[in-house]
């Protein structure tokens, strides 16, 4: 007969055995359902990992509760203890937040991101404690009710405006006589720049739209006059002709600019190798808008180190950024009589690290107020739309300038004050010596 200890060594065996195997049966429930969120969230095969690794942890983590059977207490095992431990840091890492309640919304297990999403969450308390919306926590009881996954929206106004989607999904770990049982996990997507960036595409489409209705509106009541009341009127026809061939232009000017900002978005990521002399794009320019200038009474003066200042970019776009600032001083710089244009090599300081190229243009004119100063860049945004259209701007040449110098990775500075001019600065890394 078998002595009575070494049956409760079996049996205590046995009971690990069985609470090992209802902890995975857990756990693979649990990362299943972890991974179906990642794919909604669209991480792909990494994240259906890291899911596996943090439902797998839970669930060990509870199945591995001391019980008690027999007078025998059973220890969770170290290598349960250990995966639970990768797993936590796992978790731990993922940038968006992630909180797991029990059946009572009760909080259990929470990353470091939802800590800073709601910074008073605890532990062992209840998520509606920390959590105002009534959204979240109604689909909560209708997930644990329903059992099928829900997503709803999660918006806080303090400290600055956030937007959510919160993706909730039922997370039942079998562990017989666990202590707690895990209800619901949630998962918080961050629609913010999403939502920005939708409002920007549309408001983008709506100028554009209201940019090219209007010259091809007077074109086409120009050319029903001409079919029409002035079809046999010469000096009406050769008028409205005139007009016509303005308003062209001004589509294709807009156009040409919608095309080149298009070009350069899609580029900007890819750093420009070439190795150019920024003082050497001047000249050309210079002597392209002199006409212009003169037309308009202003003088372009210019100030070029006399040794080359190299930048790693594309002659083409860079060429562009000292045509539209160019172009920009004088149409609107006009009262002051002078456009001033500079470029120099300078040391760190300037907001990049290392040696570094500044072009300066500086005009004389009315200046720009504090409140536009950090909307110019913006597309179609004018201080002044009336004035731009009359001097034939797009509202893009700015936001066009912003790109190029971006993808130079430099940096845009604009300063004015109102009656003393304006000034534009453009700082580009200096090439590294010997290319």
């Amino acid at each position: 007969m078998n002595d009575p200890s070494e049956i409760r060594q079996e049996g205590g065996f046995s009971n690990a055995v069985s609470l090992r195997v209802a902890a995975f049966r857990g756990a693979a429930l649990a990362s299943l359902l972890l991974s179906a969120v990642a794919l909604w969230r669209g991480y792909g095969d990494g994240w259906f990992v890291a899911g596996a690794l943090v439902a797998i942890a839970l669930s060990a983590g509870i199945g591995g509760l001391r019980r008690r059977r027999s007078g025998h207490t059973l220890q969770a095992r170290p290598k349960a203890s250990a995966r639970s431990a990768i797993a936590e840091a796992v978790l731990a890492h993922i940038p968006d937040p992630v909180i797991l309640v029990d059946r009572r919304a009760v909080v259990i297990e929470a990353n470091k991101a939802a800590h800073l999403l709601l910074p008073g969450l605890k532990i062992g308390h209840p998520l509606s404690f920390f959590l105002r919306s009534p959204d979240v926590l109604d689909g909560i009881q209708e997930v644990i009710e329903a059992g099928g996954p829900l997503r709803v929206e999660y918006s806080e106004r303090v400290p600055t405006e956030r937007t959510f989607e919160v993706h909730i999904g039922h997370l039942q770990a079998e562990a017989p006589n666990a202590a707690v049982q895990p209800g619901v996990v949630l998962f918080f997507r961050d629609l913010t720049s999403a939502r920005r960036l939708e409002a920007m595409r549309a408001d983008f489409v709506a100028n554009a739209s209201h940019e090219l209705r209007t010259p091809l509106a007077s074109l086409l009541g120009f050319i029903e006059t001409l079919q029409g009341p002035a079809k046999g009127d010469p000096k009406a026809r050769e008028r409205f002709l005139e007009i016509m061939r303005v308003q062209a232009q001004r589509m294709r000017r807009l156009i040409d600019d919608l095309l080149s900002l298009s070009r350069i978005e899609m580029r900007e990521h890819v750093s420009p190798t070439q190795i150019v002399d920024l003082g050497s794009l001047v000249t050309p320019m210079v002597e392209a808008s002199s006409p212009a200038a003169k037309d308009k009474g202003v003088a372009i003066r210019v100030a070029l180190p006399s040794q080359p200042v190299h930048v790693l970019g594309d002659r083409d776009e860079l060429l562009r950024v000292i045509e539209n600032l160019i172009e920009n001083a004088v149409k609107y710089g006009e009262s002051g009589g002078a456009v001033d244009i500079s470029i120099e090599s300078a040391g760190a300081g300037h907001g990049l690290q290392g040696r570094c190229a500044v072009l300066s243009v500086q005009d004389y004119g009315p200046g720009i107020g504090p409140e536009h100063l950090p909307r110019l860049t913006e597309r179609f945004y004018r201080v002044d739309g009336a004035q731009s259209r009359d001097k034939g701007g797009t509202g893009l040449g700015l936001a066009i300038v912003k790109h190029i110098v971006n993808r130079h990775r430099g940096r845009l500075d604009i300063s004015s004050e109102p009656g003393k001019g304006a000034r534009f600065t453009v700082t580009l890394p200096e090439a590294p010596p010997g290319g």
